[in-house]
């Protein structure tokens, strides 16, 4: 009998998996034939801890000193960078607030990032403490963790079937059938899916499509050292990515579950609307795709037991926060099954508990 099966192999998954191995025997069930393959294996691996709702705030720096300390740490400077255009000074100030940003004058702001369009900007901030994190490092991490304490991960999985039993439930894959006294639902896309499967209440968990560009390095600069670049109102980002710049539209396109690919219109619009900031034209991509950030109706992610069957837990709804709340997001699903006290506080707690839907 399994103790913990996850249902998931991206960074919500195996995090979970890490956490819960010293407890019981855990298992992972992941369909692709590699971890981290849809959401989490296109990741802007960004830690910027002032990005998102309240409690996913809450998360991502409950998060930090595990992303700064563990195994000699998993963030590496990078910083954000918020652009405004002219004369839209009072939404530039509301985002200085928000992400604890410092104004910056234009000409540091072209000394950092020669490309930009003087013409074009009106304000500028830095945030410093927005880091890179490198995620293949930690996807690998949370596995061996969970393989060290015993636990199993086994790919090319995808569920088929889950049925209660007396003692908790049977899962049912094209290959294999196991029992299990809890399931975790990491399922990323696909959780209101699989909560269907074992007969449970969806969330109305909706995917929405992002899109990314590879482009050669602006001008043939070192981009190495540029910080990402932000547009206010989040109408696209780049971020530099092994010498060459990646750029997105930002966009939120509600989307079925599915292994997603970019729209070319949307790309370019999204390509655009960056080009009004920048001095260089975009010639050539190096390459593109999208993944799919799911999202529960009001954007708090979803982590604990179902309301109808405490033996069903969400680790699901992490939006585009599922590698910087992942240490945090890990903790606190541990710390239900193993009813401990949590340190985050009374609202998150509330906000993230998947009963609220009830």
């Amino acid at each position: 009998m399994i103790d913990f099966l996850i249902i998931g192999g991206g960074i919500a998954g195996v995090s979970a998996a890490a956490r819960l191995a010293p407890f019981g025997k855990a298992v992972v069930l992941e369909k692709e034939s590699a971890l981290g393959y849809h959401a989490s294996g296109r990741s802007a691996a960004m830690f910027e801890q002032n990005y998102g709702s309240a409690s996913t705030v809450d998360l991502s720096r409950a998060s930090a000193v595990f992303f700064e300390t563990e195994d000699g740490g998993f963030l590496s400077p990078r910083g954000v960078m918020f652009l405004s255009k002219r004369g839209d000074t009072e939404s530039f100030q509301a985002c200085c607030e928000k992400y604890e940003a410092a104004t910056i004058d234009l000409d540091e702001a072209l000394n950092r990032v020669p490309v930009l369009r003087r013409d074009m900007l009106g304000h500028a901030a830095i945030h410093e403490a927005g880091r890179d994190i490198d995620t293949d490092r930690l996807l690998q991490w949370c596995a061996k963790t969970c393989r060290a304490h015993n636990g199993e991960i086994h790919t090319g999985q995808l569920v088929t079937g889950i049925t209660r039993i007396e003692s908790g439930w049977r899962v049912t894959t094209k290959d294999n059938s196991y029992t299990c006294k809890l399931i975790f639902n990491a399922a990323g896309a696909w959780a209101d899916q699989v909560a269907a499967l074992a007969g449970i209440s969806p969330l109305g968990i909706t995917p929405l499509r992002r899109s990314m560009a590879r482009v050669p390095a602006p001008g043939g600069h070192d981009v190495s050292r540029w910080p990402m670049l932000l547009d206010i109102h989040e109408k696209w980002y780049a971020k530099p990515d092994a010498g060459s710049l990646i750029i997105s539209p930002a966009e939120e396109d509600p989307m079925p579950p599915f292994d997603a690919w970019p729209d070319d219109m949307v790309l370019a619009e999204g390509i655009a609307r960056y080009q009004e900031f920048v001095t260089e034209e975009v010639t050539r991509l190096e390459a593109s795709w999208a993944g799919l950030r799911s999202f529960a109706p009001d954007r708090n992610l979803a982590l604990g037991p179902d309301a109808h069957d405490p033996n069903f837990i969400w680790v699901a709804a992490q939006g585009g926060y599922g590698f910087q709340t992942a240490p945090a997001a890990s903790q606190l699903i541990a710390d239900i099954v193993m009813g401990r006290q949590s340190d985050l506080g009374d609202n998150t707690l509330k906000s993230l508990d998947p009963r609220r839907f009830s």
